[in-house]
């Protein structure tokens, strides 16, 4: 899910910068009396995000634009499929199309790529969880793509959790200590990752009471001994060169949880386009 307020301010943003002074094109050759209705369109296959913001550019831009919302977010719609019919000042439609279909490329493309990710670890489990390496401005929608695609999201921002990574628990000392500290202030409800290479350190890092072990970059076969080691007593999260051809066998291994940033950082945008009803 997003918050519409604040996507309406980024939406603002977005406007602010495509437009410039004023739609040159628009106003030189647009009636402001014309009228007109184009369909927003997927163009191939893909698992659908962000036409409810593309909507909502299109309304922000001008109020007497009317949506009709034809697809929701997380739908896998086939090539062809209407996602939306918008109608209203032939202006103001033709100025605002290019960010409209721009977001929704952009976000259906990560849901798309999540999507086969979700996929190939469907047998097991495991499920998805995405990352912070998100484009910046853009992490509530992106990561609400993530969610269309089927994964879970990881934490949202730094706020959103304790995360104990090597560097932090070298100047701790150790896990152990590192853990420690962590407990004695935070929040009730907030759980402790600890970041762990190593099959000792998955130890200790189970006796300090380590909510959550990310085994980062670790080999299938020591994964599959940490999941004996652990035994339930903690959740483990897989992480590190996971990639579409190696995901499988990740969570093969018993684990969690897989993460990855890979949709987030290769999905390239889908083909959606804005046609007239003729």
């Amino acid at each position: 899910m997003y918050d519409r307020f604040v996507a309406r301010k980024l939406i603002d943003q977005w406007l602010t910068e495509d437009i410039g002074c004023f739609d040159l094109t628009a106003q030189l050759m647009i009636d402001p009396a014309s009228h007109a209705t184009f369909y927003m369109n997927a163009r191939e296959a893909m698992t659908l995000s962000g036409i409810e913001v593309a909507a909502d550019v299109f309304l922000r831009y001008d109020p007497a634009c009317k949506v009709e919302m034809r697809a929701a977010d997380g739908d896998r719609v086939e090539k062809g499929a209407v996602l939306l019919v918008v109608s209203g000042p032939g202006q103001a439609l033709l100025t605002a199309e290019r960010t409209a279909l721009n977001i929704a490329q952009r976000l259906s493309g990560i849901a798309t790529e999540t999507a086969k990710y979700v996929d190939a670890i469907a047998h097991t489990k495991a499920r998805l969880l995405d990352t912070r390496k998100t484009t910046p401005g853009l992490r509530m929608l992106e990561k609400h793509a993530a969610t269309c695609g089927g994964a879970l999201n990881h934490r949202l921002g730094l706020d959103s959790g304790v995360m104990l990574k090597d560097n932090h628990i070298s100047v701790c000392g150790s896990i152990a200590k590192a853990v420690e500290m962590a407990r004695r202030q935070v929040p009730a409800l907030t759980k402790i990752e600890v970041e762990c290479d190593r099959i000792e350190q998955v130890e200790e890092a189970l006796a300090a009471g380590a909510d959550v072990i990310m085994l980062d970059n670790m080999s299938n076969a020591d994964m599959a001994a940490a999941v004996e080691i652990v035994a339930g007593k903690a959740l483990l999260e897989a992480s590190g060169g996971i990639r579409l051809d190696t995901i499988a066998g990740k969570a093969e291994t018993g684990v969690d949880f897989v993460s990855t940033s890979r949709p987030f950082q290769s999905a390239p945008a889908v083909d959606i386009g804005l046609d007239d009803a003729a």
